[in-house]
């Protein structure tokens, strides 16, 4: 059985996970790239990486947006965009090749730099590996790379184009079948592919590297890891993706090596040290000029942030001090009913509590005509309780000890610390 109280209520119900832009920037040859820029629900990114997704896919693919967003939720800005000619990016994917795919990669690297902050951190899947290890030689700011299911020779790729081969080299172009769907190469693909050298350039890579790959990898296989393991430097680092297919298409496989490459990648980046409230005090707060609305929390032995909406100037990182105040009257109350429930063994499943705070006119017809503050509580029961049970609920609630506080008379007493 399912009760609510009659009260009429609004609810907005808000679930963030992360916050994204979309973004258009110009490649070396003028052609507008389209591109998906995720950020930190949280907080400010305290570094961005740029992610470069396999042969023929797209910034879209599942696996390219689970390795992002795994980092997004570890404090990365991440850019994820489609290569010239594939998803919404202008250009014909016939006329690209290896080496465009790598100005691409710079293109990106440079629109962060200029509207928002040089990436540190490359991270490559399959094609796409190769191009990060030639694009951070190139770019300065880049701290470390990260690869998965790379091929250590990008001629590798011309396997795919099977019995076409012959096709492209005497017609100079021929259309292919890459992951059920049709693309046109030309000979010039497979000319630029066959003069590419990833190991020599990894050799001479001056940077922290993590190899990912899977032993079951039937596309790419793991002796392209070796390969790529043994030419790069130290520090450099190899993870198994046991299991896995090429294209990572099980999201616990994809999610997995975004955490790992998150993790990874700390040990290279400069993140700002997470200031600790230290306070004797079981509530406290503290806020810095710079941060505007942005407040750090401590509650008991727990931490977190209070902040306001963008629309009012906040970063929206984190819940309003009213929706703290509702959220404590909520808390309250399911913790109330099922206490009693427990007590009287009474077979309650669920207990669901809604606050919604606003300024109304008082129910009891206050003629004064002045706005009060209200909380408009709604509640869910879920369990098998009649009709009376129910009613005794609702009384219960409204003896939840953040209730019985509200509507007694408080004080507040303010001094200052020493």
């Amino acid at each position: 059985m399912q009760y609510c109280c009659d009260k009429k209520v609004l609810f907005l119900y808000k679930i963030t996970i992360m916050n994204f832009e979309k973004i258009n920037f110009k490649n070396a040859q003028g052609y507008e790239l389209s591109g998906r820029l995720e950020l930190p629900a949280n907080r400010h990114p305290h570094n961005y990486a740029v992610f470069a997704h396999c042969f023929t896919c797209s910034k879209n693919f599942s696996a390219t947006k689970n390795i992002s967003r795994a980092l997004t939720t570890a404090g990365y800005g991440v850019l994820r965009f489609d290569f010239t000619g594939l998803g919404d990016s202008d250009g014909d994917f016939a006329d690209t090749n290896f080496s465009g795919n790598v100005d691409d990669l710079l293109a990106a690297i440079d629109f962060l730099e200029t509207n928002y902050k040089a990436p540190t951190l490359l991270i490559g899947h399959s094609l796409g590996g190769a191009a990060v290890i030639f694009a951070s030689a190139k770019a300065s700011s880049i701290k470390a790379v990260a690869t998965i299911g790379a091929p250590s020779d990008t001629k590798h790729v011309s396997h795919l184009f099977g019995d076409q081969i012959n096709a492209i080299t005497e017609n100079g172009e021929a259309t292919v079948q890459l992951s059920g769907r049709p693309f046109k190469i030309k000979e010039q693909f497979l000319k630029d592919i066959n003069e590419q050298h990833v190991t020599n350039t990894l050799k001479e890579l001056r940077k922290p590297i993590l190899i990912a790959h899977s032993p079951q990898d039937n596309t790419v296989g793991i002796k392209h890891a070796e390969k790529l393991y043994h030419a790069a430097v130290h520090p450099k680092s190899f993870i198994s993706l046991d299991g896995a297919d090429h294209l990572l298409m099980n999201k616990t496989d994809s999610k997995y090596i975004g955490e790992v490459i998150a993790k990874w990648a700390s040990r290279y980046m400069e993140e700002p040290k997470e200031e600790v409230l230290n306070s004797k005090d079981n509530v406290a707060a503290s806020l810095n000029h710079e941060d505007v609305f942005t407040t750090q929390m401590k509650a008991g032995n727990h931490y977190f942030t209070a902040d306001e909406p963008e629309s009012v100037g906040g970063n929206n990182f984190g819940p309003t001090p009213f929706d703290l105040l509702s959220s404590g009257l909520a808390a309250c109350t399911v913790m109330t009913i099922q206490m009693y429930a427990r007590r009287k063994e009474w077979k309650v499943d669920n207990v669901q509590c809604h606050v919604n705070y606003d300024k109304q006119f008082p129910i009891n017809g206050n003629l004064d005509g002045v706005e009060i503050d209200t909380f408009t509580r709604e509640i869910k029961i879920t369990g098998d309780l009649d009709e009376k049970q129910l009613k005794r609920i609702l009384q219960i609630a409204d003896k939840c000890p953040v209730h019985k506080t509200l509507h007694s008379e408080t004080q507040v007493v303010t001094k200052l610390m020493s």
